[in-house]
């Protein structure tokens, strides 16, 4: 990415923390998800297992600063930071200090944080929807981060093996993944036998049998790309075809529904009408059917309870299921329809409301 336009947008983002927020406001953000949101695609992460990472980044009325420790400063100014960021480097063996700078950035005034300790402030809501709006530099790091995703998909599945374990296919897909630069956030593989049998199989040492799923939630510059596929090394029985078509179409009716203004909750209840339409009306209960994606892999999960509503620059990300199938993109919501951030030319395909939809592989 260029510098000197990472620099501007995080300028602009910071413009626009100031004016939410108001003056005399500070801002702490200590999320890997904020992080990379206001440095323009930068990344505090240094475990893939935590909520928060290794550095913080702290707007005031004065200045906007980066906080973190010796070890990480040169490395984040070197590789993850536009240029021009200040960096506040505390020593590792004192943590304390950070309370210490806090209290000095703050100056006694409110502070409001993604993740707020004691006596600190949740943030408002205009801020949590800024972020959950992509501008269009957001948008072209979305699109190579979908594509590099699916196309790490496709490598994976095409030299899988039925005799591999589930450690193995998941292993495999992960290093796709890594070697494209991005974050296996979360690879889940199933074989035939528990894919079947639970909506979240966690990867284990069956092998994979007649068939197998691949579950992605890859992250680059901080964005999500989440997407799910089949492959088959059998024939699939009627039932099974029909499972898949199945999903297909419990899903056309969530695309169709993505656009300005709709509600997350009218989601839901479209996505349950389909399941009992297709004679699932339980199913619905069996799994989440997700949402909102974007610097989480779910920013917003859709249920009976939720009022946010859909913007065009947002993506979604659906996943109905049926016991043994499933179906999962990225899609970008804009003024006349969904755009499939995470759809690999070379994978096989058909038409649903009008959309190309991902069939299971056969090999």
């Amino acid at each position: 990415m260029n510098g000197t336009a990472r620099a501007e947008e995080m300028a602009g983002k910071i413009r626009l923390v100031r004016e939410l927020l108001g003056a005399g406001r500070v801002l702490r953000l200590k999320g890997i998800d904020w992080f990379s949101w206001i440095t323009a695609g930068g990344s505090n992460e240094v475990l893939l297992a935590a909520a928060t990472g290794i550095a913080e980044f702290v707007v005031t009325g004065r200045g906007a600063f980066v906080v973190t420790n010796g070890i990480e400063a040169q490395r984040l100014i070197d590789e993850e930071l536009p240029p021009g960021c200040e960096v506040r480097i505390l020593p590792w063996a004192y943590p304390s200090q950070l309370e210490v700078v806090m209290r000095e950035l703050a100056e006694g005034t409110p502070v409001y944080s993604d993740r707020p300790a004691e006596a600190e402030r949740e943030l408002p809501l205009p801020l949590l929807a800024a972020k959950r709006t992509l501008s269009l530099p957001e948008l072209h790091r979305y699109r190579e981060v979908g594509l590099l995703a699916s196309q790490a998909m496709t490598e994976t599945l095409q030299q899988a093996n039925p005799d591999w374990s589930e450690y193995r296919l998941a292993a495999a897909g992960a290093s796709a993944l890594l070697s494209r630069g991005l974050a296996p956030c979360l690879v889940m593989a199933a074989g035939d036998r528990r894919r079947r049998l639970y909506r979240h199989p966690i990867s284990g040492k069956d092998p994979l049998g007649a068939s197998a799923m691949l579950v992605f939630c890859a992250r680059g510059y901080g964005l999500y790309a989440n997407l799910t596929r089949f492959v088959a090394f059998e024939p699939l029985t009627d039932e099974e075809e029909q499972k898949h078509a199945q999903v297909r179409e419990i899903e056309a009716h969530a695309l169709l529904l993505s656009r300005p203004g709709v509600l997350l909750h009218e989601v839901y209840r479209e996505l349950a009408s389909a399941y009992a339409a297709a004679g699932y009306e339980h199913a619905i209960k069996e799994h989440h059917q997700g949402g909102i994606t974007g610097y989480l892999s779910r920013e917003v999960i859709a249920n009976p309870e939720a009022r946010e509503h859909l913007s065009a620059g947002m993506a979604v990300a659906w996943n109905p299921s049926l016991p043994g199938a499933k179906i999962e993109d990225t899609f970008l919501v804009t003024e006349t329809g969904v755009e499939n951030l995470t759809l690999d030319p070379a994978w096989p395909t058909v038409l649903a409301a009008g959309l190309e939809r991902p069939l299971v592989l056969r090999r």
